[in-house]
This record gives C-alpha cells, structure tokens and sequence, in this order.
C-alpha cells in the first residue's frame, strides 16, 4: 500500500445541462480551475453513455466487457480527477438505472446528460499524485 495525506482544497458545484458530455465537462473544469487532484459526485440522468463493466477474465492485460446505455438512465457515481501528463484524467464508477434494470460500471467515451447532472468536485491540496500508464494491465493507473 501506498498513500499520502492532502486537506481539502475548493468546493465546485456544477451543473451539467441537457445534452452535454459528463466527461468533457469534468475535464473541462478542472483544466479552467487548475485542480491537479480532486474527488467528485455525480447525481441526475444519463441519455445514453458507454460502461465497462468488468474483465472478461481475471487476467493480465484484462480485456474489458463494454456495456452501452442506449436509453435515459438515472446516475449516482463517485470519481477521481488526477494529471497524466498534461491532462487531467477523469475516473468514475457510477450505477445506472432505468425501471428494474441497474448496471454498476466505469463509465468511458460516451456520456450525454439527460435533463441535468449535477456535479460537487473537491479539490485535494497537498497530494502530488498523477496517472501512469501501467505496462502489465495496459491502464493507465494511479501513481503516488
């Protein structure tokens, strides 16, 4: 195991309108705020967006299980935001509802706000972790 200790830095409320790209927009802000680190919620509905839900097989490098939302869904996730390079990295697991179907995944490329998304991202101060890309998995992982 490996950690470091930070505090709380700023507190970002955001709003993701009808339409708009989740993911884009919380890279968007953290690029605009220059926050390095960070955690962020996320609450609303998703229009469509694409999930990984797992390996096929627990082997090295895994090869992912895509799933695609294809139909409006309500979302509530948790996420990180760290730098590769110069870009900040957005990693998010989120479950995925509509009626009595839920899906639990990573959610990646696409991610399209249905009515709204609302979003609270906290800054971490005093870390200096970065993502990596990770030889043996083919991911780019989490590096302190």
């Amino acid at each position: 195991m490996k950690y470091q200790v930070g505090k709380t830095g700023r507190v970002v409320v955001a709003r993701f309108e009808d339409r708009e790209d989740v993911l884009d927009n919380l890279v968007s802000i953290a690029k605009k705020e220059n926050i390095k680190a960070g955690v962020f919620y996320l609450i609303g509905g998703m229009r469509e967006g694409k999930i990984v839900v797992g390996p096929e097989k627990d082997v090295m490098p895994p090869v992912p299980v895509w799933k695609e939302l294809k139909e409006t869904h309500e979302v509530v996730g948790l996420g990180t935001i760290f730098y590769q390079g110069d870009e900040p990295k957005v990693h998010f697991h989120g479950a995925f509802g509509k009626k009595e179907m839920v899906k639990v995944g990573c959610l990646r490329e696409k991610s399209e706000t249905f009515l709204v998304i609302e979003a609270v991202i906290i800054e971490i101060e005093g870390v200096n972790a970065i993502r990596e890309l990770d030889p043996v998995s083919g991911l780019t992982l989490l590096k302190l």
